[in-house]
């Protein structure tokens, strides 16, 4: 007879990564597969993405339009699977593109977090694993890591539940909303980040023309030589050139 954790171990998998983005954005048009270091936002997202051992699986979630058209070649030519769907219910889209896969178990991650941190996707699959609650997050309170290393965990059964309980347009643009807004019908778990990754003052996300410029700059400098560079290793950067850090600060009051 199994243990209960060895039929919660069985339980979630596969555990999918679920990567929403289009091309159409209002701030940034194309931040999807904006070039970095010679190669798409996208393609970066995917090959860090491949780093984290307890994913199963990495599914993109893009949109029906022929916009589109650059990101599903894109995920076809990496070997990835893709769903497309509905522009404005992000929420379906999510859930449809982890059931066309047979997903269990989604990580969420978004099209503009190219410099995502693969031992921070790990540590929330292994809180997800360990506490078992109903949903974990990067971001639940607050921010403690640097902007752009948002990682949210949850059941594609949970997100199902969802979407059956609520047609709220601000609920199905924004995928897990509705989750983390109802305490007391799910327990939520937030990780924050410790020692030197507790950094929210670093924007890393791909929003406006400024981030572009930061993070164009940081691939250039650290791709090259060590394409499996770490969030240590751009801190590092972004640390001994500060007016790189500064160019992009003033975005987020935006």
């Amino acid at each position: 007879m199994r243990s209960r954790h060895e039929q919660v171990v069985k339980s979630i998998h596969p555990v999918t990564a679920v990567v929403a983005g289009r091309m159409r954005s209002s701030r940034l048009p194309g931040k999807t597969m904006a070039e970095l270091a010679d190669k798409p936002s996208l393609w970066h997202i995917i090959e860090r993405l491949k780093r984290v051992r307890r994913l199963d699986e990495i599914v993109v979630a893009t949109t029906d339009e022929p916009s589109d058209d650059p990101i599903r070649a894109l995920a076809q030519t990496m070997g990835i699977p893709s769903y497309s769907g509905s522009t404005e219910d992000v929420l379906g889209r999510t859930l449809s593109a982890a059931r066309s896969v047979g997903a269990r178990t989604i990580v969420q991650v978004t099209g503009d977090c190219p410099l995502l941190e693969p031992s921070v996707v790990e540590e929330a699959i292994a809180t997800y694993l360990r506490e078992t609650p109903d949903y974990v997050s990067t971001v639940l309170e607050r921010e403690t890591f640097p902007v752009g290393l948002d990682v949210e965990v949850f059941s594609t059964d949970l997100l199902a539940e969802v979407d059956e309980l609520t047609q709220d347009p601000r609920d199905r643009e924004h995928v897990s909303l509705y989750i983390y807004r109802h305490p007391e019908r799910y327990r939520l778990v937030g990780i924050e980040a410790r020692g030197r990754l507790r950094r929210p003052d670093l924007r890393l996300t791909l929003d406006t023309a400024e981030d572009l410029a930061v993070i164009s700059a940081i691939y250039r400098a650290l791709w090259p030589e060590n394409p499996a560079f770490t969030i240590d290793d751009v801190i590092d950067y972004l640390d001994s050139h500060p007016e790189l850090a500064e160019q992009n600060r003033s975005a987020a009051a935006r």
